[in-house]
C-alpha cells in the first residue's frame, strides 16, 4: 500500500508538470533568444567601432559618465570595455598614444591590467606592478570613484592588510557613499573566501543596504551575501543554519523589491535577477524563482552561474527548466480544484 500510494503521488506529480509546464513558459522568452551577457544599446556600436580598432565612441561614452557622474554606468561600461580589450586591445592602445593623459584611458588600462595580472599564477606579483596604473588612474578625475573599486579589487588579490583596505575604502565612499561596485568590491575582501567571515560578510551587506537610498543597487548586497554563502563548500557539506537561512530569505525579499523598481526585460538589472533568481531556487521559493526570470527576460548574465559552471549560459537556462518544473509540478491538476470549487458553498452572494 506504501509503495503504491507514492507511485499515485509521483504519477500526479508528473501530470501536474505535464499540464502546467507550457502555460508556465508564459512571459520566458525561448532558449534561442537568451543570450549572455547582452550590451545595452549606449554599449553596443562602441564595441563594434573598438573591433574595428577605433576608440572615439569609447572615449566619448566613457567622458559622458565621468561629465554627468554616471558612476555606475562608468563602471559597468569600463568592465565591459575592458574584458574586450583583453583579446582585442588595438583601439586602447591607439588610444592611449592619442591620449595618454585621458583619464578615461587610464581607468580602462587599470582595469584591463588587473584583469590581466588576476588569471596570471603569479597574481600578487603582477599585481604589484599595476600599482602605478591604478594611481594614475585615480589622478585623472579626483571625483571618480570607480579607480578605487579596481583599488580594492587589486588589494583582495594582492593580500593587502585591512589597514589598507580599510584606507582605500575610506577614499572611494568619500567619492560616492552607495556606489555599487566599491560596495561589492568590499564585500569580496570580506568574504570567508577571503579575508572575512560569512557573518562579516553579511553585516556588511545588512549596514550598507540599511544605509542606502530607495532603488539603489546596494540594496542588492545581502542577496550577495547570501550568494557567497550558498556557493561556498562549507554550504555543499552542510547547508546554512536556521539564523544563516533567515538573512538568506530576508537578503532575498529586499531584491525582489528592489528588482520591482525596474522595467521588466531590460539590460540594467539583469545581474542582480539573474542572482536573485539563483538564490531563490537555492531556498526551494520556486515561484518567486521563475517571478525573476520572467523579468529578467532574455538577459542572461555570466555572473552569477559563471562561478559554478564554465557554461554560464547552459546553467542559466537548466535552471530556469528546473524551476518552471517545480512549479509545474506543484500547482494543483484544474479538474481536481474545479470539482472541489463545484461542491462547496458558495455563500450568500453565489
Amino acid at each position: 500500500m506504501v509503495h503504491t500510494m507514492s507511485f499515485l503521488r509521483a504519477l500526479i506529480s508528473t501530470a501536474r508538470m505535464v499540464r502546467h509546464a507550457m502555460p508556465l513558459s508564459a512571459g520566458l522568452p525561448p532558449d534561442r533568444e537568451v543570450l549572455l551577457d547582452v550590451p545595452d544599446d549606449l554599449l553596443a556600436p562602441v564595441l563594434v567601432s573598438a573591433a574595428h580598432g577605433e576608440y572615439e565612441r569609447a572615449a566619448k561614452l566613457l567622458a559622458a559618465t565621468r561629465d554627468a557622474a554616471e558612476w555606475e554606468d562608468r563602471d559597468r561600461y569600463v568592465i565591459r570595455l575592458a574584458v574586450f580589450a583583453k583579446s582585442r586591445d588595438a583601439w586602447l592602445a591607439a588610444w592611449l598614444r592619442a591620449a595618454p593623459d585621458d583619464p578615461d584611458a587610464l581607468l580602462v588600462r587599470a582595469e584591463l591590467a588587473v584583469r590581466r595580472a588576476w588569471e596570471s599564477p603569479a597574481r600578487a606579483e603582477l599585481l604589484r606592478e599595476t600599482a602605478p596604473l591604478i594611481d594614475a588612474a585615480a589622478a585623472g578625475d579626483p571625483r571618480d570613484p570607480v579607480p578605487w573599486r579596481v583599488a580594492l579589487d587589486h588589494a583582495r588579490g594582492s593580500h593587502a592588510p585591512h589597514t589598507t583596505f580599510e584606507t582605500l575604502w575610506e577614499q572611494a565612499v568619500a567619492r560616492s557613499s552607495h556606489h555599487y561596485g566599491c560596495h561589492v568590491s568590499a564585500l569580496q575582501y570580506l568574504s570567508a573566501h577571503w579575508y572575512g567571515s560569512h557573518r562579516e560578510c553579511f553585516d556588511f551587506a545588512e549596514r550598507a543596504a540599511a544605509d542606502s537610498p530607495q532603488g539603489s543597487l546596494v540594496r542588492a548586497l545581502p542577496v550577495r551575501a547570501a550568494f557567497t554563502l550558498l556557493a561556498s563548500e562549507e554550504n555543499r557539506t552542510g547547508g546554512p543554519t536556521a539564523l544563516q537561512g533567515d538573512r538568506i530569505d530576508a537578503a532575498a525579499d529586499l531584491a525582489i523589491e528592489l528588482s520591482a523598481g525596474y522595467a521588466a526585460g531590460v539590460p540594467c538589472p539583469a545581474e542582480v535577477r539573474n542572482l536573485l533568481a539563483y538564490v531563490l531556487a537555492e531556498r526551494g521559493r520556486w515561484a518567486a524563482a521563475l517571478d525573476q526570470f520572467r523579468l529578467t527576460g532574455p538577459y542572461a548574465t555570466s555572473f552569477p552561474w559563471v562561478c559554478l559552471t564554465d557554461d554560464p549560459l547552459g546553467r542559466f537556462l537548466e535552471t530556469r527548466d528546473g524551476v518552471r518544473i517545480q512549479v509545474a509540478s506543484a500547482t494543483p491538476l484544474r479538474g481536481r480544484a474545479d470539482r472541489a470549487d463545484r461542491g462547496a458553498s458558495r455563500g450568500h452572494y453565489a
